[in-house]
């Protein structure tokens, strides 16, 4: 059944009184672009689709004027009227209604007509007495944002008040551009706060959103949208419905919507713009997307119908609070259709929910309808219109037509107790903007009806979720509550066990476009793609995450270690060169067979002291050379273990002062061979000028600058242990190691050590052309060059090796080292002694024994 609308026609549901308010409802909720083929002729514009709620909205108006005319506290002796059209939810419709409501009006109150209502039971109407100036002070309206910009943008200049209970875009909180505007809802500012922190804290951050062309819409998913982005989440894309969408473009939204990843739907629209792509998702048999409503469509009773069940259920959005209005519910069943005019709406709605055509109705474009008398009983019917036990639109149509009679009740200067007003006082529509915008009281379900600076209330939502009940019909439950203007962490309360989800699933839905990274990982965003689309990354060494989502990865603390799963630090393992390392234990065993062979070296020699081999060039430095080779052994124990303060000091001395006094003694034996061999030449005393007491002195001379320079070294600039944390982030372990101060010392060291080795070779050189039969000068010479290679090869891997391979390094060059001297050294001798005795004679010294 449709309504044909013209500039020169307009229906309207009024009753007279002495202040006539202004009302409109979106009676029909689809409204086509008005046609104008000639300009002689008259715009036209079908409405069609019959919303019973509005029609519910329309007849609580008149309800709340008839319950204050018969209030003899709230404007005594003032009887108010009304005048309601229908706006057909659309920008051309209203300013047609608009411009209508001031002409109808104006005709209407300058003489006489017949009351529209039976039920109210008026007789002939007299004459109206009008207070104001305008025949129609105060206008209630309406439902959508972009018809309520349009007629508030035109009521402004002439400061008519416009009190919307339905309206929520915040464009319409500029008073510059709509002075005379005010609403009892909340603006969709405080419901935009309240759907994101709705979602963000059901733990939804990948939504898709739906909206139309319209100012409510576009505003409402801007303003998410960008709030959205704030607190971390996505929007994976935006569907606007267009005005008139056609096949096509419903079928492209609905594959989009099945398509895609997101399963949480944010939906800013009225339901009569919602019904087409609902219709071609039901027929889909989509299901399990979370539809999130914006106040507009979350008590719609059209789309609660079984056909909707599956596509539903679960909805979760933001209502205005509800209230039981005493007296409602009977006197919307007292409604009746009747013949007179003014009466279409009721005859309307009659037709459209029986089904049938009333027999006096006038229009016959809906003949083949059954024919029905009009005394059909609505306690059977099933529709919204009845449906008051928890009323919400009409609330805010109730308040705003208390806000108008108590503003009225200020202006005319009432006095409840001798129930008198200025009944015959004029007065502007401007003086009444004034008191409506001071008014202050508090209703009968005691809530404080005001309004602000901008002219609204107190944002105050519940939160409705849809829900099936035994009957297998959807009920809107109550499961919490938001209030704009409590403290941030106390706004939002909602109880999520009370909460029915998509498909009656009882676990909240999820909706993702990448699933949360576990613990040990982090997020790492997709190319040119939204924030929560991201691959999951394991945390480097050394670095945890130890919560899900973790967009990055903590490092642990200095001398801390990630662990195995990377979610919690550990105490960083401490590496030394230890006894019980395989390693260690390797260089402990070397160090013993050194030291062991040494000293079995040093009995054998002790117990053929006598011989020539041994007395040959001063046993005494033989045996002192055994012992300084003994030291070079041991001082490699004090390079093995954990560092301690006593150690570090120690073992760079014990390795210089060590291996000076072996090589001061192989550089006394090289110098004495090469007298020796001087001294075989006739008159020589070159020998007896450097006998025993010359040699010690020499070695203490090339001893005591090691001594000193490591002396002034360890005061100087003592090593220490330290806890080396470089190899940290590729091993996970701390190298315990004895850290140098002053660098240079260690090298100083070295190099006066290679400087007495190079001595030692270079005299050992020209002395290889002494007898073959025993050769001390070649046998120093092949010590030292072995001496010499490893200790040049030794400064390349110690710099190079990391951690405790250092040490090890160094202990390796000293083991080396004292195993070439002593086996280049003493092992032919020790042959000699044990095995050749018939060399071991003075004559074999210079190579005159029998062969």
């Amino acid at each position: 059944m449709g309504l044909l609308w013209t500039d020169s026609e307009a229906l309207a549901l009024q009753s007279d009184g002495d202040v006539v308010i202004g009302g409109f409802f979106p009676l029909h909720y689809v409204a086509s672009d008005p046609q104008n083929s000639y300009h002689s002729k008259p715009q036209i514009t079908t409405c069609s689709g019959f919303d019973y709620r509005a029609f519910r909205w329309m007849m609580t108006m008149a309800f709340a004027v008839e319950e204050i005319n018969r209030n003899l506290s709230l404007l005594p002796g003032v009887k108010l009227g009304y005048l309601i059209m229908d706006s057909c939810d659309h920008v051309h419709t209203s300013l047609q209604a608009l411009l209508s409501l001031i002409s109808h009006s104006t005709t209407s109150f300058n003489g006489t007509k017949e009351n529209t209502t039976e039920e109210i039971e008026t007789t002939q109407p007299e004459t109206a007495t009008c207070l104001s100036d305008s025949p129609v002070p105060a206008v209630i309206g309406l439902a959508s944002s972009s018809p309520t910009r349009a007629v508030a943008h035109t009521l402004g200049p002439f400061k008519i008040p416009l009190v919307s209970y339905f309206a929520t875009c915040t464009c319409l909180s500029d008073k510059n551009m709509f002075p005379s505007f005010l609403r009892t809802v909340p603006s969709d500012l405080f419901q935009v706060r309240g759907l994101v922190q709705l979602v963000t804290f059901l733990g939804w951050f990948w939504v898709g959103t739906i909206g139309t062309t319209d100012d409510y819409s576009q505003y409402g998913i801007q303003a998410f949208s960008n709030q959205f982005k704030q607190h971390g989440g996505c929007v994976a894309f935006h569907l606007t419905i267009p005005k008139s969408p056609t096949v096509t473009e419903t079928q492209e939204m609905a594959k989009k919507l099945q398509s895609s990843t997101a399963k949480v739907m944010v939906v800013f629209a009225t339901e009569g713009q919602l019904l087409d792509l609902l219709l071609e998702l039901a027929q889909r048999n989509v299901s399990g997307i979370q539809w999130v409503a914006s106040e507009a469509w979350v008590t719609a009773g059209l789309l609660t119908t079984q056909h909707f069940h599956p596509l539903l259920e679960g909805t979760l959005g933001f209502s205005f609070p509800g209230v039981r209005i005493p007296g409602l519910k009977e006197f919307l069943l007292n409604v009746r259709p009747s013949s007179n005019t003014g009466m279409e709406f009721v005859n309307m709605f009659w037709e459209e929910q029986f089904g049938c055509k009333l027999m006096f109705a006038q229009d016959s474009y809906e003949a083949e309808r059954p024919v029905c008398t009009g005394s059909e009983d609505l306690n059977n019917a099933d529709s919204s219109y009845i449906n008051v036990a928890q009323v919400r639109i009409s609330y805010n149509v109730y308040k705003a037509v208390y806000a108008i009679a108590h503003a009225l009740h200020s202006l005319l200067k009432c006095n409840s107790a001798e129930r008198i007003c200025e009944k015959h006082k004029s007065f502007t529509s401007e003086q009444l903007l004034h008191h409506l915008k001071t008014v202050n009281f508090t209703n009968q379900f005691d809530e404080k009806v005001y309004f602000d600076s901008n002219g609204e209330p107190v944002p105050l939502y519940d939160i409705i979720n849809w829900q099936k009940n035994s009957n297998n019909e959807i009920r809107f439950i109550k499961v919490g509550s938001y209030d704009g203007s409590a403290p941030l962490r106390e706004q939002l309360h909602i109880v999520k066990s009370n909460i029915v989800w998509t498909k009656g699933q009882p676990q909240v839905p999820v909706s993702q476009c990448s699933a949360p990274c576990p613990p040990g990982t982090r997020q790492a965003r997709r190319p040119r793609e939204p924030l929560c689309c991201f691959d999951c990354l394991p945390c480097a060494d050394g670095e945890i995450s130890n919560q899900t989502g973790s967009t990055e990865c903590t490092k642990c603390p200095e001398y801390y270690w990630s662990d195995n799963e990377k979610v919690k630090c550990v105490a960083g393992v401490e590496e030394f060169l230890s006894f019980s390392d395989t390693m260690g234990i390797i260089l402990v065993v070397l160090t013993l067979l050194g030291v062991i062979l040494t000293i079995i070296i040093t009995v054998v020699f002790y117990r053929f002291r006598t011989t020539p081999i041994v007395k040959a060039n001063n046993s005494e430095i033989s045996f002192l050379l055994l012992l300084s080779l003994k030291l070079c052994f041991l001082c490699s124990l004090v390079f093995i273990g954990q560092p301690s303060v006593w150690t570090c000091r120690l073992r760079q001395a014990a390795f210089g002062v060590s291996f000076v006094l072996c090589l001061s003694c192989l550089l006394v034996k090289t110098i004495v061979v090469l007298l020796a061999f001087r001294a075989s030449v006739p008159g020589s005393r070159t020998l007896k000028l450097f006998g025993p007491p010359q040699q010690r002195t020499l070695i203490l001379c090339t001893i005591a600058p090691q001594i000193c320079l490591c002396a002034g070294w360890l005061v100087g600039a003592p090593p220490f242990p330290f806890r080396n944390p470089t190899y940290q982030a590729t091993t996970g372990k701390i190298v315990v190691e004895c850290k140098e101060p002053w660098p240079p010392g260690f090298y100083l060291v070295l190099s006066y050590i290679g400087l007495l080795a190079f001595i030692c070779l270079l005299l050992a050189f020209l002395g290889r052309k002494l007898p073959d039969t025993f050769n001390e000068a070649k046998l120093i010479t092949f010590s030292m060059l072995i001496f010499l290679a490893v200790w040049i090869s030794f400064i390349p891997a110690y710099v190079s090796s990391p951690g405790k391979f250092t040490v090890a390094v160094e202990i390796f060059a000293i083991l080396a080292s004292s195993f070439g001297l002593l086996l280049c050294i003493f092992l032919p001798k020790c042959y000699i002694i044990l095995l050749r005795p018939e060399r071991n004679v003075k004559k074999g010294m210079t190579g005159k024994y029998p062969r």
